[in-house]
């Protein structure tokens, strides 16, 4: 079956960075487009960066362009966020999504804080 695993979360100082990794298994991950979303408390849940099957092509939320970079690495099956310059706003639980066929695929999130 599909499985996301999200890893590297944590709580972090304004400017900080962190990494996030999405480990996929159940599916030929290669093949598809990977998608990271974020949830703050209190709000929806939002799109934050795609990547193409091939890493050929990415998209930012206009929030974090400039500052994330997502990126793939398909012989792992792992997808990751590079989150530069963190604010207090991009405090939230941050997923792994996949859409395969007409399924929604998710993680279990793994919660970003930042805070001085």
């Amino acid at each position: 079956q599909v499985q996301l695993v999200e890893s590297g979360g944590g709580l972090v100082q304004p400017g900080g960075s962190l990494r996030l990794s999405c480990a996929a298994s159940g599916f030929t991950f290669s093949r598809y487009t990977m998608n990271w979303y974020r949830q703050a408390p209190g709000k929806e849940r939002e799109l934050v960066a795609t990547i193409t099957s091939a890493g050929g092509s990415t998209n930012y939320a206009d929030s974090v362009k400039g500052r994330f970079t997502i990126s793939r690495d398909n012989a792992k099956s792992t997808v990751y966020l590079q989150m530069n310059s963190l604010k207090p706003e991009d405090t939230a639980v941050y997923y792994c999504n996949a859409v395969i066929w007409i399924s929604d695929y998710w993680g279990q999130g793994t919660q970003v804080t930042v805070s001085s």
